[in-house]
């Protein structure tokens, strides 16, 4: 998986172990990243990385559940998504 961050490319490798407790997975960031964290020695950043895990899964999960609940067809969705993407491109133009 990768990710992309304002500091850069995030990549994400998951490796299973036949376990019930927790999954083990490896984190690859920038070196200036990377740098940056080892200023934060106090901060235990496989806890940050499983918070910012956690939330995205809360929030890819409140999406589906509307998106099941949503009367839009996909034009609908599409003819959105064009209007946003050009109300974006245009405040970030000015």
């Amino acid at each position: 998986m990768e990710y992309y961050t304002p500091l850069g490319y995030i990549y994400i490798c998951v490796i299973t172990y036949i376990c019930d407790t927790m999954a083990n997975i490896t984190l690859s960031v920038p070196d200036s990243l990377h740098k940056e964290m080892k200023q934060f020695s106090d901060i235990r950043w496989s806890q940050v990385a499983r918070n910012a895990i956690i939330e995205k899964i809360e929030v890819l999960k409140m999406a589906d559940k509307l998106a099941q609940k949503s009367k839009l067809t996909e034009k609908d969705i599409k003819e959105f998504s064009k209007k946003i993407k050009s109300n974006a491109a245009k405040r970030f133009n000015k």
